[in-house]
């Protein structure tokens, strides 16, 4: 109990071992109803303690001062309204976005996102500002300000494409560091704006991005980063990907193999799956092993691996390539 509400008890008490004194009664009474209303409003008060809202994952609520994440609507792009107006909307973004009251940071997140899709022109100038404090928003303790950061940077990607380039290793860490985490409801919103990081950023500019992460210390880190590279890889389309390298992808992708989390393992079998593909449709590919040593030039899927690969990697790889033809052919 508060040391206020105590003061209210011990009147209360005081009042009662008055209570049977004729002379004053009205005057008793009247302080003992005064005292007991008192006492509960303090005990209220004291009693509204933070208690988790399992509707919004868990978000903390405060029945004193501070106004719950049930009263933030998490409100998918294609219910979006547009602004009243997009200039005064506008003005409004870096302030807004830079407030103390994170109430406030999520309305302006999103107009941002109205912004972004209703009218990108007009904030192309500051798209550099918005995604710093974007990904101070994805920092955020607080769980409303950091899914409607997330859900930001989804409409962000789908918006400007590749005019992020130069502003997305800051968003892309923190997306995937979120993607990483334990929140469920972060997790899965972060999941959805890598997968539009995929989809709208051109693949031969994100790869790039996307390569030292597959090597971070973090194996959460890594295993969402293979997730996104084997996305990626495929919207390169067969001349892409040989325009990029098939030798240099097939040396990530074995690399993966051996990966930690499964996610990482599957994505890197996925990845192979895939350039075996397009190289047994390149002009390259030869199935007799026997030309190969008259033309060094061509070579077999296996003997291709085989030289640009350690053994090591070349075994493991061409253990998941012949199993899956294996299981291709048993199922046909």
């Amino acid at each position: 109990m508060s040391e206020q509400a105590l003061k209210y008890h011990n009147m209360l008490l005081g009042s009662e071992r008055k209570i049977e004194s004729p002379e004053n009664g009205t005057l008793v009474k009247k302080s003992i109803d005064n005292a007991t209303r008192k006492l509960e409003e303090c005990l209220r008060k004291s009693s509204a303690v933070v208690a988790p809202n399992p509707a919004n994952g868990n978000e903390l609520t405060n029945g004193v001062g501070e106004v719950g994440t049930s009263e933030i609507e998490y409100i998918e792009s294609e219910k979006l309204s547009d602004v009243e107006d997009a200039d005064a909307a506008l003005k409004a973004v870096l302030a807004g976005l830079e407030s103390k009251d994170w109430l406030l940071v999520c309305d302006t997140l999103n107009n941002v996102r109205r912004l972004a899709l209703f009218h990108k022109e007009v904030m192309l100038n500051m798209v550099e500002d918005v995604i710093t404090l974007l990904v101070k928003a994805l920092k955020n303790p607080r769980s409303a300000v950091c899914k409607t950061g997330i859900m930001t940077s989804a409409d962000i990607f789908f918006a400007y494409n590749d005019e992020l380039i130069n502003f997305l290793d800051p968003l892309m860490v923190q997306l995937l560091l979120k993607a990483s985490q334990d929140k469920k409801f972060v997790c899965e919103a972060a999941e959805k704006a890598l997968v539009a990081m995929t989809s709208w950023v051109s693949p031969a500019l994100l790869l790039p991005k996307l390569k030292p992460y597959l090597k971070n210390r973090n194996p959460r880190i890594r295993a969402k980063a293979s997730m996104c590279f084997c996305r990626s890889v495929p919207l390169l389309g067969g001349e892409g990907i040989k325009a990029y390298g098939i030798d240099e992808l097939i040396q990530t992708a074995a690399s993966q193999l051996s990966d930690q989390l499964p996610e990482s393992r599957e994505a890197a079998r996925t990845l192979l799956l895939e350039l075996q593909t397009v190289y047994e449709k390149s002009p390259d590919y030869v199935r007799s092993s026997s030309v190969s040593e008259y033309l060094p030039e061509t070579s077999s899927w296996e003997n291709f691996c085989q030289s640009k690969l350690s053994p090591l990697n070349a075994q493991a790889v061409l253990r998941v390539t012949n199993l899956a033809r294996e299981a291709l052919v048993s199922s046909s």
